[in-house]
């Protein structure tokens, strides 16, 4: 249990509402967001991992205190360096479903960034034993570790690294991992991100 740990998400607001303002910030991706409205429309049990139309799960993008460097889990089951996140669970906050995945799966205390969606990404999951193949519907927010840089490494997780942003590409090319680094930068830009916890 992390010693700054809430109950509450900081957001209020629905992944609808979420998602409707990010269409005003991103309207380039307005088909993405469809798909999402499509499947929260259509699928009232899509925060379960056992709906198989796809299924909502939550990412944190996970920065140090210095903002220039992100935590990744070479994944046991993907095999390839990814963002932390995981299952919603019936949880249909998923700022804080990201939040406990982060937590979780790091072994460090977590604060959103902003109570907003950094990034949204639809992508397959390969079928594995009992579960066919599906969509993860991934809503990805921006975290900053509350305590430090010292990690654990969880049963999910090969391993995690801190690594700097500026040299993501030599840990992955995947297209929307670097999206999201693009849009990190644009928000370090834009003064969107104010550390007031320290490391």
């Amino acid at each position: 249990m992390c010693l700054w740990d809430v109950a509450v998400s900081l957001s209020e607001a629905s992944l609808a509402q979420q998602l409707d303002a990010y269409l005003a910030e991103y309207p380039d991706e307005a088909g993405t967001v469809e798909r999402f409205f499509e499947l929260l429309n259509g699928h009232r049990d899509c925060y379960e991992r056992t709906c198989w139309a796809g299924h909502v799960t939550g990412s944190a993008w996970l920065v140090d205190a210095t903002g220039r460097a992100v935590l990744l889990t070479h994944h046991r089951k993907l095999g390839s360096w990814f963002q932390l996140g995981g299952h919603s669970d019936g949880d249909p906050d998923t700022l804080a479903v990201a939040q406990r995945e982060g937590e979780e799966e790091s072994g460090l205390c977590l604060a959103p960034v902003q109570a907003r969606i950094l990034d949204i990404d639809i992508h397959e999951i390969p079928a594995r034993k009992q579960d066919p193949a599906h969509h993860h519907f991934d809503v990805r927010y921006a975290f900053v570790s509350r305590s430090g840089r010292d990690y654990r490494v969880s049963a999910e997780s090969h391993d995690l690294a801190w690594v700097p942003i500026d040299a993501l590409h030599s840990y992955t090319e995947e297209p929307s991992m670097m999206r999201m680094a693009g849009k990190w930068q644009r928000w370090l830009a834009d003064g969107r991100f104010r550390n007031d916890i320290g490391d």
